[in-house]
């Protein structure tokens, strides 16, 4: 942390973030590393300026329907990676899901969100299949998926089906770093080229990263800015790092709320419009997290609206939230929290802005 006498260098980066939407590296790294209280509060009033200028104080909300956790990936912080064998294995029908839909709808959800891991079980037939049955049932609703890395061809097929956005964060935008936290099998430019493809075909395309994850420096964080700048994608999600008890970084410690909050306020000016998630991961570290996310420049939160019986099953990390105000059941609650800091949850698809 800096001296005070420094916080006007600081500020003048903020506000040069706040006009010009850019920093360079060096300007990045200077505000990550020297951060203090003073200056994220500053920030966090600018990004706020921000995000009301596109979107007032309207919060939308996304109704997250994780639908199996079956993976044949192995990436070594995921607690339903392939190798933990004590996780409980599940996956919801067709019927489960549009169930899901139609409950979600009457609670006021315009977008589902269908997450899983890479299961080779949902072929791109049955993927499809579950997304035209959901826009022929609620055709004012956007459907998002969140199935992990595909080929074009596959990609395509579900853009054609009625898929309006996917989400892929990228993790880490540093390929060494990328290399300790995923199996050889998978590598950055294969996921680099996932978002581009996603990006060209036409979707509303979200990405993200981890925060304070094992072996991240500060030069990842600029790296992963650097990279969010020259993307452009619509939706941008970041969470601290969780430990999971059945993962080689089941010791590791987590990220911090703190620095998670100053990135996202990074973010919120770095890319205005983007719809930026307060994530599950940020109310699982701090109680009122996700309140301190809509606060620092985040507009979007993703209740579950997963079967109960298996909300618990879906871990990814350890101690997730999965009651309260997490539950989708629980929208009013969710609301009167929102309403609690001047913020509105709305009933809305909540598109990217295109002007």
């Amino acid at each position: 942390m800096i001296e005070k006498t420094d916080s006007k260098r600081l500020i003048s980066l903020a506000d040069k973030l706040y006009k010009n939407t850019s920093l360079s590296p060096e300007e990045y790294k200077e505000l990550i590393d020297n951060r203090n209280d003073e200056i994220s509060q500053y920030l966090f009033s600018k990004a706020r300026e921000i995000r009301h200028k596109y979107y007032g104080n309207k919060v939308y909300i996304r109704g997250l329907i994780e639908f199996t956790n079956f993976c044949k990936n192995d990436c070594l912080y995921c607690g339903i990676r392939r190798s933990n064998h004590n996780a409980q294995r599940y996956r919801l029908s067709e019927e489960d899901i549009l169930s899901c839909c139609k409950e979600g709808y009457g609670l006021g959800f315009r977008t589902f969100v269908l997450q899983g891991g890479e299961d080779p079980y949902f072929s791109d037939e049955r993927i499809c299949s579950i997304v035209k049955k959901i826009k022929e049932a609620f055709p004012n609703c956007a459907v998002t998926l969140s199935i992990g890395e595909k080929s074009r061809e596959s990609y395509e097929s579900y853009f054609k089906a009625g898929a309006d956005r996917f989400l892929l964060r990228h993790e880490t935008a540093d390929r060494c770093h990328y290399g300790k936290l995923h199996p050889k099998e998978l590598s950055l430019e294969n996921r680099m080229r996932c978002l581009k493809d996603l990006k060209s075909i036409g979707f509303q395309t979200g990405t993200g990263f981890m925060v304070g994850s094992p072996f991240q420096t500060t030069d990842c964080l600029v790296k992963d800015m650097m990279f969010l700048k020259e993307l452009q994608p619509e939706m941008v999600g970041i969470g601290p790092f969780i430990p999971h008890n059945d993962t080689p970084f089941r010791d590791k410690p987590q990220g911090s709320c703190e620095l998670t909050l100053f990135m996202l306020g990074l973010i919120r000016l770095t890319l205005p419009k983007a719809l930026i998630p307060a994530t599950t991961a940020l109310g699982t570290i701090e109680k009122d997290g996700r309140e301190k996310g809509i606060l620092s420049g985040a507009n979007v939160v993703m209740p579950n609206l997963s079967p109960m019986s298996v909300r618990k099953k879906y871990l990814l990390y350890n101690n997730k939230i999965a009651t309260g105000e997490e539950s989708a059941q629980s929208i009013s609650l969710l609301r009167q929290s929102l309403e609690n800091i001047g913020y509105e949850a709305v009933v809305s698809k909540g598109d990217y802005p295109k002007d």
